[in-house]
This record gives C-alpha cells, structure tokens and sequence, in this order.
C-alpha cells in the first residue's frame, strides 16, 4: 500500500525507493519506456491504415494482426511494472478496519497469494505456448509466430510473480515511523 506524499514531497515511497534511485526503479522505467515506444508504434499504424483505408481505399495489410500482437505485448509486459509499483486495483471494504500492526502480514498473505495466481497463469501460459509451438501457428496474413508472443507472456507472468513476492516481503523490513 502507498503511502502519501509529505507535505513538499515531490519523491513517491513505495516499494521501489531502495537508496538512491535503485535498481527496480531502472527497470521499471524501462518497461514503461519500451510499453510507451511500443505504444506509439501501434497508434502509428492504426492511424496509417485508417488514412490508407478511408483516403486511398487502401488498408493496410496486416495492420489489424500487428495491433494484436503489439496490445498484447504491451499488457503483459506492463504487468511487472504495475506489480513492482503496487498498482493493482484493489477493494478495502475490511482493510480499513483492521488494526494496523496486520497490514505487513496482509500484505504478505496477499503478495504469496497474487504470486501463487500469476504464476499458475504463467505456467499455464506456458504449456499453451508450447502446443501453439507444436503446431506451427501463425497469423492469419503476416504469417508471425505466434508461439515467441506467447513465450512472452508467460515469462512477464512469471517475474509478475517474483515482483509480486518481493514487494509483499517489504513491508515485514520496514522500521517503524520510516517511509
């Protein structure tokens, strides 16, 4: 859980203030990059096939099958960096109640719990990629593997998962009174 902003503090404290910047706060920044390029790339192309549809009656070829795999992409490669930050949606309907000497322990249980869910999604991911490997798919006009995408997916499943351990363990180390 976030905790708010001293009164002109600009710097958020949340899971990924290790020291100066840190090490997660590099990765996290370069998901977000990479998800942000990858973005733009598909806006571009959308914007390209619509003017080529509508002004020169002529669509791009594949540009639906590239949005796909990009929107894909970008969702599961985003998720290690919305767990890294703590910024899944959640509902508090009894957090709010609970003494808050529970809140390390919630945390935890909550964290090996979300870890537990991503990772199963994660294997699972994984055994289907494998079958659409097996069988050679491919999409429909571009003739792209499908299988490498799904790969992807299932190994930004799997360090959701590990993010998801991590950030749970951090509240147990907190000192008391420190942000």
């Amino acid at each position: 859980m976030k905790e708010p902003l001293a009164p002109g503090d600009s710097t958020p404290k949340g899971p990924l203030d290790h020291g100066k910047g840190g090490s997660l706060r590099w990765v996290r920044g370069g998901i977000v990059f990479v998800g942000g390029t990858m973005l733009l790339v598909m806006m571009a192309l959308t914007i390209v096939d619509v003017i080529g549809r509508y002004i020169f009656n002529s669509p791009l070829s594949g540009a639906g099958e590239l949005t796909e795999l990009i929107l894909v992409s970008v969702i599961f490669m985003g998720l290690p960096a919305v767990t890294l930050e703590e910024e899944h949606t959640t509902v508090d309907l009894f957090t709010a109640r609970m003494p808050v000497r529970t809140e390390p322990w919630r945390a935890l249980a909550i964290g090996v719990f979300s870890a537990i869910v991503l990772g199963t999604i994660g294997w699972q991911l994984w055994v289907h990629a494998g079958r659409i490997g097996a069988y050679g798919d491919v999409s429909t006009t571009l003739r792209i593997p499908i299988a490498p995408v799904a790969y992807f997916c299932s190994v930004s499943t799997f360090i959701s998962a590990m993010a998801a351990v991590m950030v749970s363990f951090e509240p147990l180390f907190k000192r008391p009174g420190k942000g």
